[in-house]
């Protein structure tokens, strides 16, 4: 009897042990990280890589491809692709669309069903229909930031990697596999197009496209020059790389100067919600004259007219370019 309970124990034990590798595995190939980056290279090729020869342009339209269509039918469309695009989400402009349009009819029947006025209806449907494209425009700008701030490292390593005698290519491979994203993403799309023979001037100008910064096109012009009239392209790119430090130093002390004027504008900005807020919960009846008497209404909408006026000249004031 001990020994039939000591074989159960091990085959238990053996059955455990199989048991958890399975499920390692299981996720490991789907979900870890290595799994989950050489998904996102093959996305990233199937949607960027282009070519006349060989390759051809594959976009991931599967979900709600009529609509999908019809929104890059227009040019407009078509630019709004691209904004999203480079947000770097996996939503498409379709389910961007409908998520919108969803939450705007949330927004404008809410109201009606508590018995708001219509002021509070059409406040509402703006705000919820604008937020999916706050948030496209959130990352968007965090993701070029990001960009921005790794672009002068990658110029170093790439002018590093042909000083020390590869080519061109490989040091834009390289570039690819040793940076962090986003940087290394766009540099590995780039690598992989032009080893699957789309031309080197095509594939830099894909990636001004996909990244909508100034130093990126500065640096596309610059290598095909240099491929065109020759020179030392890492002396250049050094010379880009310092250019690049040197103004985003600039940007630094511009924020640093100009945080306190921001800290007013957002105080400013938040300080009659705020306050409209806590005399609502305080006393209902005294606010409820604004939504309730018309005067009401068009002291409202003037002071809302008014507060837009004061953001964009805030926004105009702090808002230094360089």
């Amino acid at each position: 009897m001990e020994l039939t309970q000591l074989v159960i124990a091990v085959f238990g034990f053996l059955a455990v042990v199989l048991a958890l590798e399975g499920a390692y595995n299981l996720w490991a190939s789907r979900s870890s990280p290595e799994a989950k980056r050489i998904a996102s290279r093959l996305q990233a090729l199937s949607g960027e890589v282009r070519t006349e020869v060989s390759l051809e342009r594959v976009q991931q339209r599967e979900r709600m491809r009529w609509l999908q269509d019809l929104i890059n039918s227009t040019a407009p469309g078509e630019r709004l692709s691209d904004f999203v695009k480079t947000s770097g989400l996996t939503a498409t402009v379709s389910e961007l669309v409908l998520l919108s349009a969803a939450l705007a009819l949330a927004g404008w029947l809410l109201p009606a069903f508590l018995g708001k006025p219509p002021m509070f209806s059409a406040t509402l449907t703006l705000v919820l229909g604008v937020l999916p494209w706050w948030r496209v425009s959130s990352a968007r700008k965090k993701r070029i930031l990001r960009f921005e701030q790794q672009f002068p490292e990658a110029l170093d390593l790439m002018g590093r990697a042909m000083r020390a005698g590869h080519a061109f290519p490989t040091a834009v491979k390289m570039c690819g596999e040793e940076m962090s994203e986003p940087m290394g993403r766009d540099f590995r799309i780039l690598s992989d197009e032009m080893n699957y023979g789309v031309p080197a001037a095509e594939a830099l100008q894909n990636l001004a496209g996909r990244v909508p910064l100034p130093d990126v096109s500065y640096f596309v012009v610059a290598v095909l020059i240099q491929r065109e009239a020759g020179g030392n392209l890492a002396e250049l790119l050094d010379s880009i790389s310092s250019i690049i430090r040197q103004r985003l130093k600039l940007h630094g002390e511009i924020r640093t100067l100009s945080a306190e004027g921001k800290l007013s504008a957002y105080i400013l900005t938040g300080l009659p919600f705020g306050v409209a807020a806590v005399v609502n919960l305080t006393n209902p009846k005294f606010m409820a004259v604004l939504w309730t008497d018309p005067f009401g209404l068009r002291m409202v909408g003037a002071a809302a007219f008014m507060m837009v006026l004061g953001i964009l000249w805030m926004r105009s004031i702090i808002r230094i370019r360089v």
